[in-house]
């Protein structure tokens, strides 16, 4: 079988153990069912996310001009403190910004390769775990807005780290840790203005992901440096394929990317 289209992140669902699947314009592959089976990846060229033009691809899908225009890679997106759309004040489109910005939002705690803080909507729990590669995660806090998370980010990070070590992550060199003990022991660290979103008596959720073999010494594709490359499919875990013979592949970090993948 084979297919053709742009790499955007790995779409989930919830399940045991979690389901994946690349998504393109006219087919999907469920992900899980490719596992122990060999796969051959080709890259073909790049799309931009934004503009759908076929220009080397900057950061995040994007393209340099639409990485720098775009709304939806401002600075808030990656530093959350810096989101403004609550006071009225536009960054590259105000519009956008309030439906981004000015909804719920959670600061969690997830343990990956080490138990780290992090934000992320509502909406995208448990998602953005599972993105992540989290066995485990918590919300500390649920915050009517982006900024109020993350001025709670950078009030934490100071106290445990806002990194996954990805290599730990894959390798699954991680310890289980009570991540209620964790929140319990940061409450009294959270701004003053937070205090009241802190949230009482949850429980860990945990997450199970479609992994045959972990790797060992890792080596990472890049499509740009090696662009075809074939191998049998032994994992799946955050945005990573994890192949036989220790070869991990970043799905997300290739977004924007035109591959042609052919199932042997």
């Amino acid at each position: 079988m084979q297919y053709q289209g742009v790499l955007t992140k790995m779409q989930t669902e919830v399940g045991e153990p979690i389901q994946y699947f690349l998504v393109f314009d006219s087919d999907f592959i469920h992900v899980n069912q490719l596992l122990d089976k060999k796969i051959d990846i080709e890259f073909v060229g790049y799309q931009c996310l934004s503009c759908g033009k076929n220009k080397k691809i900057f950061r995040q899908g994007y393209c340099y001009d639409d990485f720098y225009s775009s709304a939806k890679v401002g600075d808030w997106v990656m530093r959350p403190e810096l989101s403004t759309a609550h006071l009225d004040i536009e960054d590259r489109d105000l519009e956008y910004e309030k439906k981004a910005q000015l909804q719920p939002h959670i600061v969690y705690l997830a343990n990956s390769s080490n138990v780290k803080v992090g934000v992320t909507r509502k909406s995208q729990v448990p998602t953005r775990w599972i993105d992540q590669g989290a066995h485990e995660a918590i919300e500390i806090v649920e915050v009517p807005n982006r900024y109020l998370a993350g001025i709670t980010e950078v009030a934490l990070k100071e106290r445990v780290s806002d990194k996954t070590n990805w290599r730990n992550m894959l390798k699954n060199d991680v310890v289980d840790q009570d991540l209620i003990e964790h929140k319990n022991a940061l409450r009294e660290f959270l701004p003053e203005e937070v205090q009241e979103y802190f949230i009482e008596n949850n429980k860990e959720t945990e997450l199970n992901f479609p992994v045959l073999q972990y790797p060992e010494k890792l080596k990472s594709l890049n499509l740009e440096k090696t662009p075809h490359f074939s191998g049998v499919l032994k994992g799946i875990k955050g945005q990573y394929l994890i192949f036989e013979d220790n070869t991990v592949f970043n799905v997300r970090n290739s977004e924007g990317y035109v591959v042609k993948l052919s199932i042997l």
